[in-house]
């Protein structure tokens, strides 16, 4: 049974109301006042207490000596200090009464030699005093829809339905531009370093719960606690999907994730078997990660693998059929009443085969409305892909044929555009099966970024939109097989 919210480990680190700040100075190139300087920027309505021996404002806040002299105990402790330092200021924290911290600090295990020692050391520190924690080693915590920052850069997108679990700190907040790119955002990010307390099956409890995330990414370089982690997973995944990027599989992974945060990775097959037995979508690239995330969050999931793309070009439809085939998606012909319906769309120069090929319509707007109507209701397909291209220069010389010219075609074409996607982007939303588009235009297309922030899937290529709807189909079928082997 999943826990409530708030009975998390992770809750009072992802929520707090009062924080207290070690490693925040005036000096603005110190991680330390970026972190506190991205918490003040994203709007936290809490408290911030910054602890510093000699300062006594730090970006504009007042400082105090020492953690013993603020006026209330703190919910969470951010820790960004020298190494040598943090045992020392962990215990004080645990003495004013503070019980829980995020320890960015790196120079622990991942090192080797006296890091593993004194890795060891806060371990014991926290356990003496209660303390729960993430880290060391991490760039920190986001919670968007909670107006909370707490990493090196600053968080400027509103809040979004991904929550993610990351092994690598800096992945965490290198992807704030990447998702933005998308129309995308965090419900929550956490980076959890060495996890030499708080780990993944931590994070994907908290996740799981989180009312915020309809979609959960782990990039993983190691799972510490296999049993746990599965079974986490599995009482998870009839409700959310959960999809992870594993990098430990190869040798050149493997030594690279030993030295970042001192993992012990091990062979894809095994990592294969640990996933398809929790349930857990793998990924094979952060851009199939988050692609499969996008639909999987934003569409409803496909009864079965039979797909229908839609196009009014032939090279990009010929693409996304042969991208199906090779992911296991079967492309059926369309049923004779779905044909007898199409002819008042499709011309003769047209194909009424899967892909179906329009061409050309006299009603663009056909394309977007009436005809994707007729194909869903399809009984032969259980989802579509469909080609998007709205070129803006068109309608422009629409426009300018009508005698309307310069800044005004402009104004007006865009105004268009801006209605034209408000209704597509409605009549989609409300389609029973996903409907996935592609597109070779990017979110400078206006047509595109006005359906990415309605709600509706684009991706950047055919190839990506098979991929993704093929993770959909895998995720159904996990599900249903969890959800029969728990009754």
């Amino acid at each position: 049974m999943q826990k409530n919210i708030e009975q998390t480990v992770l809750y009072p680190i992802m929520h707090p109301r009062h924080i207290a700040v070690f490693g925040a100075s005036n000096r603005y190139a110190a991680m330390g006042t970026n972190l506190l300087s991205s918490i003040q920027a994203l709007g936290f309505n809490g408290t911030l207490y910054p602890v510093h021996p000699k300062e006594k404002t730090v970006l504009g806040l007042k400082a105090w000596p020492a953690v013993a002299d603020l006026p209330e105990i703190p919910d969470l402790a951010l820790i960004v200090l020298p190494t040598g330092l943090v045992p020392e200021i962990l215990a004080a924290c645990g003495k004013k009464g503070i019980r829980q911290a995020i320890i960015v600090s790196g120079g622990f295990k991942e090192v080797g030699g006296e890091g593993i020692a004194l890795e060891q050391q806060i371990c014991d520190i926290a356990n003496t005093y209660g303390i729960r924690f993430v880290g060391p080693n991490c760039i920190g915590v986001v919670n968007p829809p909670h107006q909370y920052n707490a990493t090196y850069f600053p968080y400027q997108q509103g809040p979004g339905f991904i929550g993610m679990a990351s092994q690598s700190g800096s992945f965490i907040t290198h992807m704030f531009d990447y998702l933005a790119r998308s129309g995308l955002g965090y419900s929550a990010g956490i980076s959890v370093g060495n996890e030499a307390d708080i780990d993944l099956v931590d994070c994907l409890e908290y996740l799981g719960a989180c009312p915020h995330t309809k979609v959960i990414c782990l990039y993983i370089e190691t799972i510490r606690r296999g049993r746990a982690f599965i079974d986490m997973a599995r009482s998870i995944v009839p409700h959310k999907p959960i999809v992870a990027y594993y990098v430990g599989g190869s040798e050149g992974g493997k030594k690279a994730t030993l030295s970042h945060t001192g993992a012990l990775s091990g062979p894809d097959r095994l990592y294969d078997g640990v996933f398809r037995q929790s349930g857990v979508i793998r990924a094979g690239s952060i851009e199939e990660m988050f692609d499969f995330s996008l639909c999987l969050g934003l569409c409803p999931l496909p009864a079965g693998n039979r797909a229908l793309v839609q196009t009014h070009s032939g090279g990009p439809g010929a693409v996304a059929a042969d991208m199906c085939s090779r992911e296991g998606l079967a492309l059926n012909p369309i049923s004779p009443e779905t044909r007898e319906k199409l002819k008042a769309y499709v011309p003769h120069t047209g194909s009424t085969g899967n892909p179906v090929d329009i061409t050309y319509s006299k009603n663009s707007m056909d394309y977007y409305m009436s005809i994707p109507e007729i194909l869903i209701e399809d009984t032969a397909s259980d989802a579509m892909l469909a080609y998007f291209l709205m070129p803006g220069h068109a309608i422009r010389r629409v426009m300018e044929g009508m005698g309307i010219t310069g800044e005004t075609a402009a104004a007006q074409a865009e105004t268009f555009i801006d209605e034209q996607t408000r209704q597509i982007a409605d009549r989609i939303k409300k389609f029973a099966k996903p409907y996935i588009g592609f597109s070779y235009y990017t979110r400078n297309n206006r047509f595109v970024r006005n359906l990415q922030d309605s709600g509706v899937a684009v991706l950047p290529s055919p190839g990506r939109a098979a991929r993704a709807l093929a993770a959909m189909v895998r995720y159904t079928r996990y599900r249903k097989k969890i959800q029969c082997a728990a009754r």
